[in-house]
């Protein structure tokens, strides 16, 4: 099935929209792009995608970013003019929602809009005149939307159903390790306990904004004096950390190799560590309770033994499944404790349970790249007229 779909992105160095891309050409669609930068392009040369940059945003600057995205729309119709007229809006994030509306009125008013929301912002939770102010701004760029993507139950049981003041259909989408040929994959991982006299090796991948975790982890290294080495790679959020460089180089047994490309390293990355760091406190009792990060997935995949919370929905989703190791709390003491009990023995045991899992629960293959583009197909435009949506806006208040 071949639909236009008119992608606006957040963060165009962000792995995880190259990643819905990809799915959605997978899926039959034609997909342009048009976004805010925040590092180098992802996309930029990506065959069969055409990208186009609204503008600069920057990590932890809320006020810089309601400017970019003014700025944006003053130019939006410059920027989209001579691509072709899209099926379907797709808004990626909050503040890109904001300019969906009127990149569809560029073509037809009545373009159906898809907001995908896989975090919740601390100030959509904020209690405050702040809160109560984006939590408006939302539901009004939102009273155009026809459907919501989202990455974990607990964004709907926690937010978008008793407080986000939008009553949209709900897509749920994980983030899943992109395989667009499954049959290429490993047909098993293999188990990987470090020889005699090697550390225990605990990778935390991918987004690295949490400034607890690396405080927890770097104290947990020292603690266990060579017998656990921490390994990091990703993309840094230097805005969340005093001196990441600095911290990093100061710790012992602790090493940060960079970024990586995603999915084509995933094999290669968590093929060395034996163990995957899936807590985040970078949202600490809001949003990180309730995500299902990428992390999860990519390490579920390739045979990387979870660490998580038993309070969060990380946690709640590896007991549902029998798998990983879950602690009561992320201490350096309560690490200590686990890592200083671990075994050849225990770790194979969690390495048979986490690879015993079908490998769907892991992987976003073909048909559900074709099932994706299949639903957005399957969207009615829009008829209200702008009286009937400020109506339904203020119903949802």
């Amino acid at each position: 099935m071949s639909i236009n779909v008119l992608y606006l992105a957040h963060d165009l160095a962000d792995a995880a929209i190259r990643r819905r891309v990809l799915t959605l050409k997978a899926g039959g669609a034609d997909v342009t792009v048009a976004g805010f930068t925040r590092g180098r392009n992802l996309l930029e040369g990506e065959p069969g995608v055409r990208t186009i940059v609204l503008g600069e945003t920057s990590d932890g600057k809320f006020a810089q970013r309601i400017g970019a995205i003014v700025k944006a729309s003053a130019g939006l119709k410059s920027r989209l003019a001579g691509i072709d007229r899209p099926d379907v809006v797709i808004a990626r994030n909050l503040e890109t929602l904001a300019l969906a509306g009127q990149a569809a009125r560029l073509f037809d008013r009545n373009l159906p809009i898809v907001y995908e929301c896989l975090d919740i912002h601390r100030l959509l939770l904020d209690e405050g005149w702040k809160g109560r102010l984006v939590r408006a701004f939302q539901r009004h760029f939102g009273r155009r939307a026809q459907l919501l993507i989202t990455s974990s139950p607990a964004f709907v049981e926690n937010f978008f159903q008793p407080r986000s003041g939008l009553s949209l259909p709900v897509l749920l989408l994980e983030n899943k390790v992109l395989a667009l040929d499954p049959d290429s994959l490993p047909l098993q991982p293999t188990p990987r306990a470090p020889k005699a006299g090697e550390p225990w090796r605990i990778g935390w991948f991918g987004a690295i904004r949490c400034a607890k975790s690396l405080a927890i982890l770097t104290d947990f290294a020292r603690r266990m004096d060579g017998k656990v080495e921490i390994v990091l790679r990703g993309r840094p959020a230097y805005s969340e950390f005093a001196d990441f460089d600095r911290i990093v180089a100061d710790a012992p047994h602790v090493t940060f190799h960079g970024s990586y490309q995603n999915p084509e390293d995933l094999a290669r990355i968590y093929d060395e560590v034996q163990f995957n760091w899936a807590i985040d406190f970078f949202e600490e009792g809001l949003n990180s309770e309730w995500l299902l990060p990428n992390r999860l997935y990519e390490g579920g995949l390739y045979g990387a033994v979870p660490v998580a919370l038993k309070s969060t929905e990380t946690g709640r989703f590896l007991a549902h499944r029998q798998i990983g190791v879950t602690v009561d709390k992320a201490t350096p003491e309560a690490l200590e404790a686990l890592f200083s009990q671990m075994t050849p023995e225990i770790y194979a045991e969690q390495f048979a349970r986490i690879t015993s899992v079908e490998r769907g629960q892991w992987i976003t293959g073909p048909a559900d790249c074709r099932a994706l583009v299949a639903k957005l197909a399957s969207l009615k435009p829009d008829l209200r007229s702008p009286a009937e949506m400020q109506a339904a806006s203020t119903m949802q208040s």
